[in-house]
C-alpha cells in the first residue's frame, strides 16, 4: 500500500525535526546588522555584557520570575549542566524520572562516586513515571518535555523538606507554560523553541537553589572550575560567563526572546505550539510531539 501525503501538509523545510529548531529569517537579519559591533568582542566588554543582561531580563519577564530567583548562564549545553549539577547541586542523593534520553543522561551523571546511587524511576516509551518522596533524597529531577519521546510531565514542587525540584526544560522553555514557584531550577539549552544554537546552558534558580550552590561550593568537595555552578552564578551576576561564550548563540537567543515577548509571551507561545501539535497525527493524551518541533512549524 502506497501512502501519498498531500503537498499542502508537507513541511516547507525538510530539515524540520526534533533537533535544533529552525532559525527565523528576522533573527539572521538582525545578526547580520549587529554582528559588526559584536562578533569578536571580549565577553567582558560592554556590548556583550549588555547583551547578557538583556537576555537575563527577558527570561525573567518571560518566566514571571518570583522575587529572589535569578537567571544564570554557563558554558556548554545541557550535558555540561548535568555534570555541574552532580558536582554542585546534588548534596547526597537524587531521584530522577526517566522517560527519554535527557532524563536518562542526567540520571547517569548522578551516578558520581561522591554521591549515593540515585533513585531512578523509568517508564515505558510513551509514558512517564512519577516522583515519590523519600527520606534520603535531596533533589528531584525530571524533564518538562522529553526531547526523544515528546512525553510531557507537569511542573510541580515536590514538597519534601530541604529538597530541590529541578526541571529539564530544553524542549519546553519558551513553548510551555509553568509556574516558576513550583521549581528550584528550570534549566535548558537554547537551541529549541528559543531559536538559538547549542553550547550554552541557562537556568532560572530559586533562593533555595542558590543557597545549596553556595554551601556545596564551600565544602571540601572537589569541583572543577569549568563545572562550578558557584562560578556560573558569580559570573552571571556580572553579566558574563566564565569563558568566552558563542556570541552568535547569545544574539539569536536575545532576538527570539524579544519576538516571543512581543507576540504575547508564554501564553501566546503555548497556544502556538498547541495548534502546531494538532497537525501531528501522533498527538494523543500523554504522548505529544516534541515541543521543539512546534513553535515555528506553522
Amino acid at each position: 500500500m502506497t501512502i501519498i501525503i498531500p503537498r499542502q501538509l508537507l513541511p516547507s523545510d525538510g530539515r524540520f525535526g526534533s533537533g535544533p529548531a529552525k532559525i527565523r529569517a528576522a533573527q539572521l537579519d538582525a545578526l547580520h546588522t549587529d554582528g559588526v559591533s559584536l562578533i569578536g568582542t571580549s565577553h567582558r566588554q560592554a556590548p556583550v555584557k549588555a547583551l547578557v543582561a538583556n537576555i537575563k531580563a527577558q527570561l525573567s519577564t518571560l518566566f514571571a520570575a518570583p522575587d529572589g530567583y535569578e537567571v544564570i548562564l554557563g558554558n556548554g549545553g545541557s550535558t555540561a549542566f548535568w555534570d555541574a549539577a552532580a558536582f554542585g547541586l546534588i548534596e547526597q542523593r537524587s531521584q530522577h524520572l526517566t522517560f527519554g534520553e535527557f532524563g536518562n543522561k542526567f540520571a547517569a551523571a548522578a551516578h558520581a562516586p561522591w554521591l549515593s546511587a540515585p533513585d531512578v524511576r523509568a517508564a515505558l516509551p510513551g509514558t512517564r513515571s512519577d516522583s515519590e518522596i523519600m527520606p534520603d533524597i535531596d533533589l528531584y529531577a525530571w524533564p518538562h518535555n522529553e526531547t526523544s519521546t515528546g512525553v510531557a510531565a507537569p511542573v510541580h514542587r515536590v514538597n519534601a523538606q530541604g529538597a530541590l525540584t529541578v526541571i529539564d526544560a530544553t524542549s519546553a522553555a519558551g513553548g510551555m507554560t509553568f509556574d516558576a514557584t513550583d521549581t528550584d531550577v528550570y534549566y535548558f539549552a537554547p537551541q529549541k523553541n528559543l531559536g538559538s544554537d547549542g553550547g550554552l546552558w541557562v537556568a532560572l534558580v530559586s533562593p533555595a537553589a542558590i543557597e545549596r550552590i553556595e554551601r556545596i561550593a564551600t565544602s571540601d568537595r572537589y569541583i572543577p572550575e569549568s563545572l562550578s555552578l558557584k562560578s556560573a552564578l558569580d559570573n552571571s551576576r556580572l553579566d558574563q560567563t566564565l569563558n568566552t561564550p558563542a556570541l552568535v548563540t547569545l544574539h539569536l537567543l536575545n532576538s527570539q526572546l524579544a519576538w516571543i515577548l512581543e507576540q504575547g509571551g508564554l501564553p501566546w507561545a503555548c497556544a502556538r505550539v498547541t495548534e502546531s501539535a494538532l497537525h501531528n497525527r501522533g498527538c494523543r493524551r500523554g504522548l505529544n510531539p516534541p515541543v521543539s518541533r512546534r513553535l515555528l512549524a506553522m
